[in-house]
């Protein structure tokens, strides 16, 4: 969707242009019918046959008759011709009007032997377009090789085999000078060549409005979601009295986000470049936009009480020096990918909620749906206040909040990055009524606009809003004709996902108890209508920790000494003191020999000399405690002289010193009982922490894996996603390491104080290769049928609220989800057609609209071709897309939808 745009030097002021776009406009459209041929019907080369061909690449095309064409396009074989079917032009080709290519032969020579090549099933790329053609290829005395014969034609053959098609050396020097200058990669420039362009008036049929383009409202000329529900033109006339359970159908899903790549320096200004568009597409009014950011420029930004939100907490911090834009804010469907009416517009300095505000309701306001889906990367924080802040906007921005459902959500792959409750209360996956939607659109969105980036970044304000609008029109365009293919393909594979998970479903109910799930039921859909009610994803239960242990012994102490029944034997450590920090001594042996390992042969004098005073620091932690533990284990003197080395040289390095602690000790020493139960409490204690951080760790390790796979380009990032990985890997091997320690301790500790065998059923032997794996999230891609859940995964602390109850209401949202996406894919491809018939009437509409006795016949015919044109290309679109969908894929079309 190209604006035809007039460059102008730097400097020179673009306003003089501005009233003529009328007469640019009715040229154009007078270009789509016969123009001064209007009236002369037959040929004026040989005054036989009607005029019906023009030539869109010679110039100044007049019209002939099919033989002439032929004729005068025989040095002239890749030229662009239409055909006048009564209505408007229409392509044609000169193969079809019976043009054939004769290779291996002057042009002005017969071939005794042509041979048709492949069915005449060749194409030719040129640089005005891939056509395909009838080619002959000599087969009598003279016969070269084909290839030979298209290489003298200066036609470069794809391949060497089963030739079908080739390029013109001509598009190949285009090429090699275009991937000189922009690096346009071969794919993108084969498209280029395939699609059309569209000037930005012309196609909005402004030029065919009776009063003129300065009447075009703002947003008029964007490009329309056909897949978004759209009232009055794809939904039926009674969907706002469509029942609670239906109503959600009706959801329009808007993705909010902001590109900082889009930046444009201090060059020209608004007065001298104001550009054409004036808040006709994409880009909002700059005026009114500019005027509402003066008037609130010291309003200040609230601070996040989430994540730490760069987009918020330093959106007065980010640097904007020399720049007159810092980027682009967005409002984008959700769900299709298109860039909404009047949503865009350009940053200041961060991601301020004044910008933000704006575009938002200015996208919201062409758009009458009650049920609003709204994605951001920080939804949490923005949607506080949001009505307040609404408040200070135009009145035609409000919103009536009274009369809206809306549902505020973070993109699912921006949401691990948020706290715990935000990734329950925003989460997609666990919220009802949409579907599969992730809200990551504008994100895709970006991969297509980056590019312009740095040729945007030098123009001047109107030039760049006028440019980016042409590239976000095509792009919405192009959704727009993807939208058969992508939603035929979405459909099969929702509906194969609904019976996958419903059947996983059934599965792990098979496996629970009837009342359990009667139960859970109550309580998810409780919580699925009020969020303030009990949080059936969370859990409820935490394990003992070692921190609520030692405040518990610390408490017990404190009313020993109270009581005076303290038997303390140092001022400063008591028993449990001495236990707690023996354990806390043998955490940080184990980090100091992982250190010392990572060193290498070829550390530096600097990590050397780190890792020496992390060896002194724990040496004198060690002596100091271990005098102190004389004091409640005196027997430990003689088992610490069994050990000590022969001679000085062979010392034991200090990672590796043994502490003896009372579950090292065995029941055969005087070690009092005491000691032997704070260390039982303390360890068991140990157990639980460290099992949730291996739990933690895991599933740490496996975003990491799914980032790194997505997400990661190029040899030095994927160099720094490793290392990343690797030092999670480490942590997760370490904590393996202290689990395994915890539980030897409590076995030993078990046998001395007779505890019966119920641990063992919590804290079992850990298998490194089948245990340390992550429990299935809600963010994982596909289904695993073999899928085993590890034991760590069902301990009794966790079991009885993440495990079955959280998993239980884990598959029931994945079965719901898909089987919202199968309802949503099936209402959007009527939508899709019902939009196109509706904007194919338009067009119709448009025809005699502009009828007047001052126009010419010249121009009244182009207006009505062009019409016809657009109602005829809406009218292929929705056939092509209704075979494409054909049943059984096509559902029943909804009540009250016409199509």
């Amino acid at each position: 969707m190209m604006m035809l745009r007039l460059r102008l030097p730097r400097g020179k002021d673009s306003r003089p242009w501005l009233p003529e776009c009328p007469t640019f406009l009715d040229e154009m459209i007078r270009l789509e019918g016969r123009g001064e041929y209007i009236e002369d019907s037959l040929c004026g080369h040989c005054q036989k046959s009607a005029r019906t061909i023009r030539c869109t690449d010679c110039f100044l095309p007049e019209l002939c008759c099919p033989p002439c064409a032929v004729e005068r396009h025989r040095h002239l074989p890749l030229h662009r011709l239409q055909r006048w079917n009564g209505h408007y032009f229409e392509r044609i080709s000169l193969k079809t009007l019976g043009l054939c290519i004769q290779l291996g032969h002057r042009m002005d020579d017969t071939c005794c032997n042509p041979q048709r090549a492949f069915n005449d099933d060749f194409v030719i790329i040129d640089t005005n377009g891939i056509h395909e053609v009838g080619l002959d290829f000599c087969a009598c005395g003279a016969m070269q090789t084909h290839v030979k014969q298209l290489l003298q034609a200066r036609l470069f053959p794809a391949t060497i085999t089963d030739l079908k098609t080739a390029a013109t050396f001509n598009v190949l020097e285009q090429y090699h000078k275009l991937l000189f200058e922009s690096k346009a990669s071969a794919f993108e420039f084969y498209l280029s060549l395939a699609l059309a362009d569209h000037q930005l008036l012309k196609h909005f049929a402004r030029g065919h409005c009776p009063d003129g383009v300065g009447t075009t409202e703002p947003g008029q000329c964007a490009v329309l979601c056909p897949a978004c529900p759209q009232p009055g033109k794809n939904i039926p006339e009674d969907w706002k009295d469509a029942p609670p359970d239906k109503r959600w159908l009706y959801a329009l899903f808007v993705g909010i986000d902001a590109n900082f790549r889009l930046k444009r320096k201090f060059v020209s200004s608004d007065s001298i470049d104001p550009g054409i568009s004036k808040g006709w597409s994409y880009f909002v009014d700059e005026r009114a936009y500019k005027g509402y950011l003066d008037d609130h420029k010291d309003r200040n930004q609230e601070r996040s009480t989430c994540a730490s939100h760069n987009a918020i907490n330093m959106a007065d911090t980010k640097n904007a020096r020399g720049l007159a834009a810092t980027g682009v804010g967005t409002v984008d469907c959700a769900r299709h990918n298109m860039k909404l009416r009047n949503a865009v517009g350009d940053l200041q300095k961060g991601e301020k909620y004044i910008n933000m505000d704006y575009l938002f309701f200015s996208a919201m306001s062409h758009n009458e749906v009650t049920v609003l889906n709204v994605s951001y990367d920080i939804a949490c924080q923005w949607s506080k206040h949001l009505r307040s802040r609404m408040m200070t906007l135009p009145s035609r921005f409000h919103l009536d909040f009274s009369s809206k459902a809306i549902t505020f959500l973070v993109p699912k792959f921006h949401l691990p990055a948020h706290i715990e409750q935000c990734q329950i209360d925003f989460s997609f996956n666990l919220s009802r009524y949409v579907g599969r939607t992730d809200g990551e659109a504008p994100e895709r969105g970006w991969a297509n606009i980056n590019p312009i980036a740095s040729s945007t970044k030098e123009m001047g304000p109107g030039s760049r809003r006028d440019t980016l609008d042409d590239h976000f029109g095509d792009w919405n365009w192009k959704c727009c004709i993807r939208l058969g293919r992508l939603l035929a393909r979405k459909l099969v594979d929702a509906i194969e996902q609904k019976a996958e998970h419903q059947r996983e479903l059934i599965e792990l109910e098979s496996c629970l108890k009837a009342q359990d799930i009667s139960q859970w039921r109550i309580e998810v859909e409780a919580w699925e209508q009020d969020h303030s009610q009990t949080n059936p994803f969370q859990v409820r239960v935490a394990p003992e920790t070692q921190s609520a242990v030692r405040l518990e012994l610390a408490r017990i102490e404190a009313a020993e000494l109270e009581s005076g029944t303290n038997i303390s034997l140092h001022a400063d450590v008591s028993p449990s003191i001495l236990i707690s920090s023996g354990i806390d001594l043998e955490d940080q042996q184990r980090c100091l020999s992982l250190e010392i390992a990572a060193l290498g042969v070829h550390a530096t004098d600097h990590q050397l000399a780190k890792a020496q005073q992390h060896t002194n620091s724990l040496r004198r932690k060690i002596e100091s405690w271990q005098d102190i533990q004389l004091l409640y284990m005196p027997f430990v003197s003689l088992l610490r002289a069994s050990e000590e080395p022969c001679s000085p040289a062979s010392s034991t390095p200090v990672e590796a010193f043994q502490l003896w602690l009372p579950s090292a000790v065995g029941p055969d020493t005087q070690c009092a009982i005491q000691l032997h139960t704070l260390e039982w409490k303390l360890r068991y204690a140990q157990a639980n922490d460290t099992l949730k951080d291996i739990r933690n760790l895991l599933c740490l390790r496996s975003h990491l894996y799914k980032f790194m796979d997505s997400h990661i380009v190029g040899q030095a990032a994927n160099t720094r996603a490793r290392s990343t990985i690797s030092k999670a890997d480490a942590k997760v091997n370490m904590a393996a390491e202290r689990y395994e320690v915890a539980r030897a301790a409590l076995a030993n500790l078990a046998r001395i104080l007779n505890e019966d065998r119920t641990w063992m059923e919590v804290f079992k032997p850990l298998n490194r290769s089948k245990d340390l794996k992550a429990l299935k999230d809600m963010w994982g891609k596909e289904t695993e049928g073999t899928w085993h859940l590890s034991w760590i995964w069902k301990t009794p602390e966790v079991s009885e609220n993440a495990t079955l109850h959280i998993e239980w209401c884990k598959a029931r949202v994945r079965a719901m989800r898909w089987e919202e996406e199968v309802d949503l894919l099936k209402e959007e491809q009527w939508w899709v057609i019902a939009f196109l018939d509706w904007q194919g009437g338009w067009w119709q509409s448009q025809r005699e609209r502009r009828d007047s006795e001052s126009l010419d016949d010249t121009l009244r015919e182009g207006l009505v071709a062009y019409a016809e044109r657009q109602a005829s290309l809406r009218r292929q679109l929705s056939t092509h897309f209704q075979i494409l969908w054909s049943p059984p894929t096509l559902p029943t079309p909804p009540a009250g939808t016409t199509t």
